[in-house]
């Protein structure tokens, strides 16, 4: 038997090196955290895109995420990923934004079909993000949540302030708009008519 330490899978370094990062940036470590700001903000980035109403929005919510993440850090008790922390960071500001600005109308740029979305016609995808964009603004939230992202409905409901029970209820009504909205999706429709986030087979659910 050799005495070589197996070399962890890439997923398992980053995770030891985001922990360790953390610990650093805890600490006061400016470079640790920037060092995570350049990991984790493009996932950030991609959300607000998805939930605000332009690239300039999303950009600004991304920022002020990560600016109340350096000063609420103390707070983060490792309970969940540092992702999923960021998350729900990123939806009280871009929610924030949208009603301190009275906003009635947002929306969601295109979704990344790198994510989540497996739909093979590139026609079909930009249908698709079409009928997402014009879903009433809480089931396009909750959607977008669930469906892309994979959060489970217990923490839309932390996120968005909600009950569960709204969060399932919200995605439900979500699905159905999009496949009455969608009738040409075929087979892609049994993956909307799920309460299973899409792919989520050969993704596992990014956070």
């Amino acid at each position: 038997m050799s005495d070589t330490p197996a070399t962890p899978d890439p997923q398992t370094a980053a995770r030891l090196d985001e922990r360790a990062l953390l610990r650093d940036a805890r600490a006061g470590d400016v470079r640790a955290f920037e060092a995570l700001y350049r990991a984790l903000a493009p996932g950030v980035y991609a959300l607000c895109l998805r939930l605000a109403r332009n690239a300039a929005e999303a950009q600004d919510c991304t920022q002020d995420t990560f600016v109340r993440a350096w000063q609420r850090l103390a707070e983060f008790r490792g309970e969940s990923r540092l992702g999923t922390w960021l998350h729900r960071i990123a939806v009280n500001e871009v929610l924030g934004r949208h009603r301190h600005a009275a906003v009635e109308h947002r929306h969601l740029s295109a979704v990344d079909p790198a994510k989540r979305y497996t739909l093979d016609d590139s026609a079909t995808l930009r249908d698709l993000e079409q009928a997402i964009a014009r879903l009433p603004d809480r089931a396009r939230e909750v959607f977008v949540l669930r469906a892309v992202y994979g959060h489970t409905h217990e923490e839309i409901a932390g996120m968005l302030r909600v009950t569960v029970s709204t969060s399932k209820t919200q995605h439900h009504r979500a699905r159905k708009l999009l496949i009455a909205a969608l009738p040409g999706l075929g087979g892609a429709a049994e993956d909307l008519d799920s309460d299973l986030p899409l792919d989520t087979a050969s993704n596992g659910g990014e956070e």
